[in-house]
């Protein structure tokens, strides 16, 4: 077949030279923020657990999770915006934000996900506008952020012919992130049983949410932040001077509000406990 052939073989198909390399940047940011995105889950993880905090610090860890978080962004944007300028109009306009507008549901995955985690960048610093645990639970549909990205990436790959690689590559980047999301959501002493967290675990006594408790405060780590007083602002208050002053012994009907100011520290000073009634 001579070149002329080839071309118009090439056109006919719907391919230019264009959409080559134009589906090559597409696909490459799409494998980089699908990395990122595992990578980006289980730092969340780490950060929320905190099972490495004392090897980097917590500022670090969040950092880092920040950073990978805007890395995913940034690539899934370009893995959606390259679709703009492809000879082959496979989307169009405002189709690439707005999901079904195309007809396709595997495009649709990616975009809500896409969506859902800008939502999520842009309230990540908004703990003094919302309930810490509001905020939180809107944090955690990054979860569902996970999953849809996964699905979109794996229903991709088998439409464009490239599901070997996905199942090679895919599964092996995927597999930690998954481990890490099911180990999440179990339970400290079944991890202590299996051996995963060390067994002075065990010892702590889980804390009573119906039952009187006890605060205290780290004067070393605490930097006045003031997300405790956000959460609890009859129990902690911050003075004129600077200094965090905090009731130690509150009413059980503030426990919630106490635990969810513990949860918002930054820089994890305040240590809940139960106390004899």
């Amino acid at each position: 077949m001579g070149l002329t052939s080839l071309h118009e073989t090439v056109l006919a198909v719907g391919y230019t030279g264009n959409d080559n390399g134009v589906r090559s940047v597409v696909a490459f940011s799409a494998r980089l923020s699908y990395l990122s995105m595992c990578l980006t889950l289980c730092w969340g993880i780490f950060t929320a657990t905190g099972w490495i905090r004392r090897f980097t610090g917590h500022h670090a860890l969040r950092s880092g999770h920040a950073m990978l978080a805007t890395f995913t962004l940034a690539t899934a944007a370009v893995h959606g915006l390259g679709f703009w300028f492809l000879d082959e109009q496979i989307v169009v306009g405002a189709q690439v934000f707005i999901p079904f507008l195309n007809g396709y549901v595997r495009h649709a995955l990616g975009i809500i996900a896409f969506d859902l985690l800008v939502a999520i960048i842009v309230t990540a610093g908004m703990h003094r506008l919302f309930r810490y645990r509001n905020w939180l639970r809107f944090h955690q549909t990054a979860y569902v952020v996970f999953a849809l990205g996964v699905t979109h990436a794996w229903w991709g790959a088998w439409a464009n012919g490239n599901f070997e690689l996905m199942w090679l590559a895919g599964i092996t980047v995927s597999a930690p992130a998954l481990a890490l999301a099911a180990v999440r959501f179990v339970p400290p002493r079944v991890l202590v049983r299996i051996g995963l967290i060390e067994g002075d675990a065990s010892e702590v006594a889980p804390i009573d949410k119906a039952a009187p408790l006890k605060i205290s405060v780290d004067n070393q780590r605490c930097h006045r932040y003031g997300f405790c007083q956000s959460e609890a602002p009859d129990v902690f208050q911050l003075r004129e001077d600077g200094r965090l002053a905090y009731r130690q012994s509150p009413e059980v009907s503030r426990n919630l509000d106490v635990l969810s100011a513990a949860r918002s520290c930054p820089m994890r000073a305040i240590e809940i406990a139960g106390r004899e009634s």
